[in-house]
Order: C-alpha cells, then sequence, then structure tokens
C-alpha cells in the first residue's frame, strides 16, 4: 500500500510517501520545509498569521506531490505548537482546505509512540531497556521501551521553544544558556515521575537536532543520512560540539556544511537539551536515527 505521512511540527513540514509491506517502508518522496509554525506560540499562545501562511504554501505543494504519486492513504499529524495555540482550529481549516485530510492533533504520549515506531521501523531496539529522545522544536519525547512495554513522557523544552525563551543574543550569554540548561533540567526531572530513566542501555535520538549534532561530530563536509543514520557518538562529542556551537555567531552556524538554513538559529537551543538529558540520564552515547515519528505516521497510515 502507497501512504503518505504528513508530520507539521513546531520547526518543520515534513512529508513522506512510502510503500508499506510487512511492516516495512520503501520511501518514494521524503522532503522537509522549515515553516517555523510555532514562531512565538511559548510567548503568545496564537499560530501567527505569516506562520500559518508558510505552512499553507508548503502544503499546497505536498498535497500536489501526494495527488500525482498515487498515494492510497494519507494521514497528517500535528505536534507541539499547534496543540498550544488557542487558534488552532483555524489551522485545522486550513490544512482540511489544502490537503482535504483532517489533521490530527496528537497527544505528547501519542507522538512519543509514533516516533518509537519509526525508529523501530529501522532500528533493532530489542536490546535491553531502551530510551528514545524526539527532541523537536516546542518539546521533546522521552520513550522508554523494554521487554516489549513502552511507557513516554513529552516534555515542553524543544530547541524553538526555549532558542525564543532564553537565547536571545548571538552569540548567547552565560547566563543564558544557565537558564535554558534549567529549564531542561526541570523538564527531566518532572519526566522522572512518569518514565523510569535509571539503568537505560541503549540511547537512540532522533529527529533533525541530533542527527545535525552526530553529523558535525563525524566532520562531514555535507550532510549525509546514510552515514548518520545508525551513527553512534560519546557524550563527550556531544558536550564538545554543544560548547563550539554556542561560541559560534550566526553566521558561522550558517557556514557549517551540514546545517540546514531553518536550524541555524536554534540548533544551540536543541544542542543544549540533548546534552542535558543525557547528563540527567547518566546515557554515555547517543545513537543517531534518521527515521523517527515521520516514518510512524506513514506506517501508521496503512493500518487505519
Amino acid at each position: 500500500m502507497r501512504t503518505a505521512g504528513i508530520d507539521c511540527g513546531t520547526n518543520s513540514i515534513r512529508l513522506l510517501i512510502a510503500d508499506v509491506e510487512d511492516g516495512a517502508l520503501t520511501d518514494v518522496v521524503r522532503e522537509m520545509r522549515v515553516v517555523r509554525l510555532g514562531e512565538g506560540v511559548d510567548r503568545t499562545g496564537r499560530i501567527a498569521p505569516a506562520a500559518l501562511e508558510r505552512t499553507r504554501v508548503a502544503l499546497a505543494d505536498y498535497a500536489a506531490t501526494i495527488r500525482s504519486t498515487g498515494v492510497e492513504r494519507v494521514r497528517m499529524v500535528a505536534t507541539s505548537a499547534t496543540r498550544d495555540a488557542e487558534n488552532r482550529d483555524e489551522f485545522v481549516r486550513m490544512v482540511e482546505r489544502e490537503l482535504g485530510v483532517a489533521p490530527e492533533v496528537i497527544s505528547g504520549a501519542e507522538e512519543a509512540e509514533l516516533s518509537y515506531a519509526g525508529a523501530a521501523s529501522v532500528l533493532d531496539l530489542d536490546r535491553g531497556a531502551v530510551l528514545v529522545a524526539d527532541i523537536g522544536g516546542g518539546s521533546t519525547e522521552l520513550i522508554r521501551g523494554e521487554g516489549g512495554t513502552l511507557s513516554a513522557f513529552s516534555m515542553d523544552v524543544g530547541c524553538v521553544r526555549l532558542t525564543e525563551r532564553h537565547l536571545h543574543d548571538d552569540p548567547p550569554t552565560e547566563t543564558q544558556v544557565a537558564a535554558t540548561v534549567a529549564d531542561g533540567r526541570a523538564a527531566v526531572a518532572e519526566a522522572r515521575q512518569h518514565v523510569d530513566l535509571t539503568g537505560v542501555e541503549t540511547f537512540v535520538g532522533v529527529a533533525g537536532t541530533v542527527t545535525t549534532i552526530v553529523a558535525i561530530a563525524l566532520g562531514l563536509d555535507a550532510y549525509d543520512p546514510v552515514r548518520i543514520h545508525g551513527a553512534t557518538i560519546g557524550a563527550e562529542d556531544v558536550a564538545d560540539v554543544t560548547a563550539r556551537l554556542l561560541r559560534m555567531t550566526r553566521a558561522e552556524r550558517a557556514a557549517l556544511p551540514v546545517m540546514h538554513p531553518g536550524r541555524v538559529d536554534v540548533i544551540g537551543g536543541g544542542a543544549l537539551v540533548l546534552r542535558t538529558v543525557m547528563e540527567e540520564v547518566g546515557v554515555r552515547e547517543v545513537v543517531a536515527s534518521e527515521h523517527d515519528i515521520l516514518d510512524g505516521i506513514a506506517l501508521s497510515a496503512a493500518t487505519r
């Protein structure tokens, strides 16, 4: 069955068209646009008109691609920014007009389950206690899998949310960095009330923050998903890349060959989330996955 999954997050909107057979995906189209739907939502509680229009333009292109590729089922999921927005009904109406399908504004728990399913579709996660971290723009999901049982918690910390909240200078000040770390630590402390964060044997990071940090740590001269997927780097590498990013100006970050233009201004906040989670949980390395909630959405569309 050919399905289309759309993941509309705080920072980006992504499309995956894939053929699904026996629980496995074969990519047909995979695209990402940075539309920053969640711009200002942490402060105002509303999706800005300009952000809604940027998302509409991207979605119109995605809808045309879906129509031209023989897709049988479509599922679109919206996450943190839309959950938090007072005017999310405007977003829902726009999506229905452009796509012909209503978006599902899912809970943090549902987001976590889809993220884990996406990573598990291509990685062997039958390794004892596995913790998956999905660092997004507005939220970060921590999902523990062990013995076929999942537990999860969605933390209200993400690269866009924390950048807008604290990291106002370029490069940020020590005080701004400390405030960001404090928010991250508080979020992990809350997560501990819902997810067992002890005895983690394998720590997997998904989404663009993690894959970009891994690409920098590997010293790649271009973004290469094949080399990034499944790569493992140590906590000291994460700390080193984070420190480097926080010392750089926007222009210096933009010049990095693996940096997507839409991540330039928020990668520091995302790196601090990853570093803080690893420190608080006590894991010594992270395995990068190029497959995440988007893959989970496309897989789930085949069985709905």
